[in-house]
């Protein structure tokens, strides 16, 4: 071939290749695989030195990546995430807190409520409850299929039927709900989550936040059935707080109430799962300092001696390494620490949820009795609300006081005290 050819031949390819990078670059057509997008650059850090969590764009049509779709790109991640199905077993509450039967009659959970098992489980888990399940919104954080759905369709999401998305769900819970289809961003991709917090956001660790995002009390706003904080900043997470919000929650002339108890009356608010409200609120020693992802993950150190984050999530008690090369530095025996915090707020637990059992059968003899007026059976009512919003607060956190000894044992003494102001209510 003659050199005015070569040249010919090889300035078409220039002329090729600068038009494909145009095309790029005013289009925005990249490549959509993972491997395109595992350079993702690290979250952008506040002053502070806090990880900002990027939040997921809505509207944006986006193709789910599936965790399988990571496989090749991070095998070991991919395979320490599929470790989590090695936690296979759940524990009974009604079985084994036997007050709760009477505590939630009228709502599902006295019949059926099963403890957490390893992620991998959370959609088995969830169209196997026992309990009916009417909206998509029971789907929130039990699949990233859901999740891609309500940031395209925004609240029209949540009130869909449950059998309908249920076609349309292929995986539970997975990288896209902690890091979107970045690969490893830590992204907020639960919309409700960065509209409570608002600019508070940038104050929590994103490797808190994207657990935090599941990990939350939450409820389902009566006239779009979306999932929804009962809050509006960090501040407003306490306890004390979410109670004043519940309670000022009017809906159709009456405060807000999950259900009500069948044979009291009494309208009654069910905490969900509080772990971030718990871990992020008052007394809390480790919030600031640690993430969610340093005690329940942790990292790996292969032979080579590079490391990768262990997405087998379990608690650091079961994690060997774990206790040993970070716990250690400030523990001298972790384990037995916990144990002792947890065995005095499981104690006050079944205590209270006893005596509350105890109330809210009188609260029902009341109401069966005539010999109460109206107004004063609203206010024992509300009174017994109060004080079992408290002990609920500590029954559904999964920590069993671990998180925060602190908040747990004044939830717990502020049930104790309701119930004292609620039993002086009666003749």
């Amino acid at each position: 071939m003659k050199k005015e050819n070569k040249r010919l031949l090889l300035d078409l390819a220039v002329m090729v290749c600068c038009a494909v990078l145009c095309l790029v670059l005013l289009t925005g057509i990249f490549p959509k695989g993972p491997v395109a997008m595992a350079a993702e650059p690290a979250n952008e850090k506040s002053a502070s030195g806090v990880r900002i969590a990027k939040v997921e764009e809505t509207g944006s049509g986006i193709t789910l990546l599936t965790a399988k779709d990571w496989e090749s790109t991070y095998p070991e991640i991919y395979a320490s995430y599929m470790k989590n199905s090695e936690n296979d077993s759940a524990e009974d509450y009604v079985e084994n807190y036997p007050m709760i039967s009477t505590l939630f009659e009228g709502y599902g959970f006295a019949k059926f409520y099963g403890g957490a098992r390893g992620h991998t489980y959370v959609i088995d888990d969830v169209t196997s409850t026992g309990r009916p399940h009417a909206m998509a919104n029971c789907f929130t954080c039990k699949t990233p299929d859901f999740t891609v759905m309500a940031n395209e369709l925004g609240d029209a999401a949540y009130s869909l039927a449950f059998e309908d998305v249920q076609q349309q769900v292929n995986e539970p819970l997975s990288c896209y709900n902690c890091h979107g289809n970045t690969g490893s961003t830590l992204m907020v991709t639960h919309q409700y989550l960065a509209n409570a917090l608002g600019s508070d956001l940038d104050k929590v660790d994103a490797a808190t936040l994207t657990c935090g995002q599941c990990h939350v009390d939450y409820y389902f706003a009566p006239e779009t059935k979306s999932t929804t904080l009962p809050y509006t900043s960090l501040e407003s997470m306490s306890p004390d707080a979410i109670l004043d919000y519940y309670n000022n929650l009017m809906v159709d002339g009456q405060v807000f109430a999950d259900y009500v108890h069948a044979s009291s009356g009494v309208r009654q608010i069910m905490v969900n799962h509080p772990e971030l409200e718990t871990f992020t609120g008052k007394g809390s020693v480790h919030f600031g300092t640690f993430t969610c992802a340093d005690c329940h993950m942790g990292t790996v150190t292969k032979e080579d001696g590079t490391t990768y984050p262990n997405h087998f999530l379990r608690s650091p008690l079961d994690n060997p390494e774990l206790l040993e090369n970070t716990c250690s530095a400030c523990h001298e025996d972790l384990a037995a620490k916990v144990h002792e915090i947890q065995e005095k707020a499981e104690e006050r637990t079944y205590d209270i949820g006893y005596q509350l059992e105890d109330l809210i059968n009188k609260i029902t003899a009341a109401v069966e009795s005539g010999e109460y007026s109206d107004e004063e059976l609203d206010a024992i009512r509300m009174s017994y609300r109060n004080a079992q919003f408290y002990w609920n607060f500590v029954f559904v956190e999964n920590s069993e006081g671990a998180h925060n000894s602190k908040l747990t044992h004044d939830c717990l003494d502020k049930s104790e005290a309701l119930i004292a102001e609620t039993l002086a209510m009666f003749h």
